[in-house]
């Protein structure tokens, strides 16, 4: 095999493989987002979501509820048994989506990045993110949207 073939063949190789991960990592984002239903001014969801199937006593981080009447996806972290975070993925910046990344969402748009409470960790946001207030019914989450 030639120099321009190898270095072809290479190139071509690595533009699979990140392609590829891309792809999975967009498999396994998707695969956190919920559809909620709206009951009264409450957006619920079952507290359930939060388990890992097959595993026990194993919870996710958090999960990405959307509805067709929120323009913009509410990001929950459980942060304990008893305790939840519901957090509008919309930055304080300039209005762009967030992305999670663990304990963490990050402005796509300008890098801004907030914790699992809401509060801006790094610029340009200042103002934390929009909050909602979580209440545990019937093991049922209900995120008041007043």
């Amino acid at each position: 095999m030639d120099r321009r073939n190898f270095i072809t063949k290479s190139c071509m190789s690595c533009f699979g493989a990140g392609l590829a991960f891309t792809f999975l990592q967009s498999c396994s984002t998707s695969s956190q987002l919920l559809q909620g239903s709206i009951s009264g001014s409450d957006l619920v969801i079952d507290a359930a979501e939060f388990v890992n199937k097959g595993t026990e006593n194993k919870f996710k981080k958090y999960v990405i509820v959307a509805h067709e009447q929120l323009k913009f996806p509410i990001c929950v972290y459980r942060i304990n048994e008893n305790t939840y975070s519901a957090l509008l993925m919309e930055c304080t910046h300039q209005g762009a989506e967030l992305q999670v990344f663990g304990d963490k969402m990050q402005c796509p748009a300008h890098g801004s990045e907030f914790d699992n409470h809401g509060d801006a960790t790094s610029g340009p946001a200042t103002d934390p993110l929009r909050s909602f207030p979580v209440t545990i019914n019937n093991n049922q989450l209900k995120i008041s949207l007043k």
